[in-house]
Parts: structure tokens; C-alpha cells; sequence
């Protein structure tokens, strides 16, 4: 089954409706106004987490993005001069932030549940991809949608949309779309799943592992399984790191699709396509490193952070390439779809967890 179902030109990729051209090489000038705004967007996300716990950062991010560009005095700036740095910080500061997620894969935590929960991640990661992507298609969403929601909601939410993006060549609207639905729909499940933890029966560490193998982003894993206490919340986030160790595969998976679409076609730096794409390989060199134990735990939290610096950063400048008129022209297709999709990756790891305890 082909992952992608249309190739797209280098030059199409990341650019919005009335952008302006791609900063060419030597003019970075033109893209600090907008790094300085991706860089303002996560210090204000930052704090609004700091006030409110509950309200993860990286969700902060993305919902401020969308406000600066439809506030009256601040769309313009945005659209125009930011839009160069906002996009760069959409792609380079997205693939850095990705290596660095790597440091947090504790592999050998996450070998400890076993087989059978081994099992059960990669089956809840499997039937969520490809049944949302089936229906997102059978809904007619445009562009990459499809592709990008489906690994959105299979894997960690906004970063895994923004990995896939870079392999598949993806227009900009079609991963900030992406981006605020999963985002919508993760956000939602901090509010929801804690009520129905009583009527499915679960214990708090069931919970825990329900909460790791179907919500999105690692933040709101965080916000939701705290809820039922610490035990919960430890099996909650070793079981979604395990799903953040299939992004690689996932990534190089698309790559290699992308790659035999474009057999024979080269980039527009005269290349043709890496099989794995480099800031994958980094991915997984970072998590190595965590395996081996050498980095000391001071080293850990410094790399977290600026993990979620550039994260917020670059889920900033995704946001900000949000259009709610666009958007809105198929709302309704993309919000069956995100519904759709949260049934079958809520239903398929109820099931998981009940067949794995």
C-alpha cells in the first residue's frame, strides 16, 4: 500500500498561499524577524505552562502560532516579513528538536514491559496509521493531510507530523492544518479519558498504559495519566516512549516510498532523496547514546529543555502558517476524520491493554 499519493516539487514544499519566496542563500537576514517570533512564541508558551500546569507547552505553542496570525495588528507581520524565519523555524528547528527526543528514549526501560505490551504498541501504531489514512482518503482531505494526521495520532502527535513532513515534501498548510486538528483532539483527551477510566474498569497502572498507547503528544500523556497518580504516570510514559521508537521506522518507511516515486528524479540541490533522511539517523543515534548510560542526568535535562524550546519554537512558526478560512473549508471532513481516528486508536489499545495485563 503506497504510503503518499502524489509527488510534489521541491520548490511547492512548506510555502503558504501568498508567502513569500524562499530565502536564498546569503539573505538570512530576512529570516531573523521570524526567528525572533518563533523564539517570543515559546518563551510565551513556556510561561503560560508555568501558570497553568495542566495546559501543556508544545499545545501552548501551536494555539499561540494560530492566534498571531489572525490578530488584526499582527497577520501582515506574520504573512510577510516573519514568514521566511516562521517556516525555517518550522523545518531546521523541528529536525534538531527530533535528535533531541532521542535522548529521552529510554530504551532499556522500555524493553522492560516486555514482548506482549511490545506487541501491543506496534499493533495500536499499525491499525491507527493505516486506518486512519484510509479513511482520511475514503473523506477526500486534500493534499498530505491523510499522511500527516494518521501519524500525528499513531505515534507523538505535532513532532511526528513535522518528521514525516520533511520526507514527504508536504506543503506548509497541509502540516499546520495537521497539526491544529491533532493538537485539537490530543488537548481533549486530557479532559476526557480521566472520566472514563471508572466505567472501562481500569486500574490506575491499566490507565496508565491506556493513556501511553493512545494520546498524542508526550505533554498531554503527561497532563492525562498524572491524574491517577504516579504509578500510572510512569507506565504511561514508558509505554509512549515505546511508541516514539517507531517513528524512526515510520519515517524511513515514507522516505522509501518517496524515494520510489521519485526514482531517478533528483532535488533541486541536484541529490537524489536519502534512503533515511538525516535528522532520522540522529534520532537514533541520540537514543544509542541514552543506551549506553554516558550522559549524566545533568546533561539529560539540559537537552530536554532545549528539546522543548525548539519544539515550542518550531510548532510556533507551524501554527502561525494556520489559515482558519482555508481550514474551515474542510472542517467538517477533517473533524470525522479526527473523531474517526480517536475511536480506533482509543478502541484498538483499550483492547491492547486488556489482552496485555
Amino acid at each position: 500500500m503506497a504510503l503518499l499519493h502524489r509527488p510534489q516539487s521541491a520548490a511547492a514544499r512548506h510555502v503558504s498561499p501568498g508567502a513569500p519566496p524562499a530565502v536564498a542563500g546569503g539573505e538570512t537576514s530576512t529570516v531573523w524577524p521570524g526567528l525572533a517570533a518563533a523564539a517570543g512564541g515559546a518563551l510565551a508558551a513556556w510561561c503560560i505552562h508555568r501558570v497553568v500546569p495542566a495546559v501543556p507547552m508544545l499545545t501552548a505553542s501551536v494555539v499561540l502560532g494560530i492566534a498571531v496570525a489572525h490578530l488584526p495588528g499582527l497577520r501582515g507581520y506574520v504573512r510577510g516579513t516573519a514568514r521566511p524565519g516562521l517556516s525555517l523555524a518550522g523545518r531546521r528547528l523541528m529536525r534538531i528538536g527530533i535528535v533531541l527526543l532521542g535522548l529521552g528514549l529510554g530504551l532499556d526501560q522500555v524493553l522492560r514491559l516486555g514482548w506482549a505490551t511490545v506487541a501491543m504498541v506496534a499493533g495500536v501504531v499499525a491499525a491507527t496509521f493505516f486506518g486512519t489514512l484510509w479513511l482520511g482518503r475514503r473523506l477526500g482531505l486534500p493534499g498530505d493531510q491523510p499522511l500527516l494526521i494518521a501519524t500525528g495520532y499513531s505515534i507523538c502527535g505535532a513532532s511526528a507530523i513535522g518528521a514525516v513532513s520533511e520526507v514527504s515534501g508536504s506543503d506548509e498548510e497541509d502540516v499546520a492544518a495537521s497539526v491544529a486538528l491533532v493538537t485539537l483532539c490530543g488537548t481533549l483527551a486530557i479532559a476526557v479519558l480521566p472520566l472514563l477510566q471508572g466505567p472501562l474498569g481500569l486500574s490506575d497502572l491499566a490507565f496508565g498504559r491506556w493513556v501511553g498507547a493512545s494520546v498524542h503528544d508526550v505533554g498531554q500523556v503527561v497532563a492525562t495519566a498524572q491524574t491517577a497518580g504516579p504509578g500510572a504516570l510512569g507506565e504511561a510514559v514508558l509505554v509512549k516512549l515505546m511508541r516514539v521508537a517507531l517513528l524512526a521506522p515510520l519515517v524511513a518507511a515514507v522516505a522509501f516510498s518517496v524515494r520510489a516515486r521519485r526514482r531517478g528524479v533528483r532535488t533541486a540541490s541536484g541529490r537524489r532523496p536519502a534512503p533515511v533522511p538525516l535528522f532520522v539517523a540522529g534520532f537514533l543515534a541520540a537514543a544509542a547514546l541514552r543506551a549506553t548510560g554516558a550522559l549524566p542526568d545533568l546533561a539529560l535535562e539540559w537537552a530536554h529543555t532545549a528539546q522543548e524550546a525548539l519544539l515550542a519554537a518550531a510548532l510556533f512558526g507551524l501554527g502561525s502558517a494556520v489559515h482558519l478560512p482555508t481550514l474551515a473549508r474542510t472542517g467538517g471532513r477533517a473533524a470525522v476524520l479526527g473523531l474517526g481516528a480517536w475511536v480506533v486508536v482509543a478502541g484498538v489499545s483499550y483492547a491492547g491493554v486488556l489482552l496485555t495485563a
